[in-house]
């Protein structure tokens, strides 16, 4: 049977935050656990618009700290969808902060979360095919499949000889 299709700029999400004291550390940056929460429900708001379902956090990708965000810096937020498989989906997110009264805005924080639809249960539920558009999107289409067999590898649900798309990106090593 053929899954039902939708496109990925369906799952688009911008979310705005100013960086107030109560989400900062002794240096008057934001916490790192508070910028993660932000991704967190960014990408699950976008993993719902995709799947029309209650989804769960499976994995998150490589959360990397670039620059250290300000107090009172605006904070933005940008997810979607980059491919979805039986019943999980890839999200691909990015983070920027913007001072405002300086003028400046610098990217801060890229991942991709892994997103999981369930039914009322909490049971695994299928999800709508994700349809690739434009030049990008169709990039972080074909990408996903390896980052995909990458997360599997590492968190010992794939055995590394099975991650065929892997094999294929560093050729036969011996």
């Amino acid at each position: 049977m053929l899954r039902k299709q939708k496109s990925v700029k369906d799952s688009f999400v911008r979310m705005t935050e100013l960086v107030l004291p109560n989400d900062t550390n002794t240096l008057n940056n934001l916490m790192g656990g508070r910028m993660m929460h932000l991704m967190d429900v960014c990408a699950a708001i976008s993993a719902q618009r995709h799947s029309n379902r209650i989804v769960v956090t499976a994995s998150v990708d490589n959360v990397s700290f670039r620059e250290g965000i300000k107090l009172g810096s605006v904070v933005t937020l940008e997810s979607q969808v980059t491919r979805s498989f039986s019943s999980s989906m890839e999200v691909h997110i990015n983070v920027w902060a913007e001072d405002i009264p300086s003028g400046t805005k610098i990217k801060s924080n890229e991942a991709f979360l892994t997103f999981v639809a369930v039914d009322q249960s909490g049971r695994p539920i299928d999800v709508p095919e994700a349809t690739p558009e434009t030049p990008e999107e169709v990039a972080l289409y074909d990408g996903a499949l390896r980052r995909r067999q990458l997360r599997l590898v590492l968190g010992g649900r794939m055995a590394p000889h099975e991650a065929t798309e892997l094999k294929a990106l560093f050729g036969e090593l011996e």
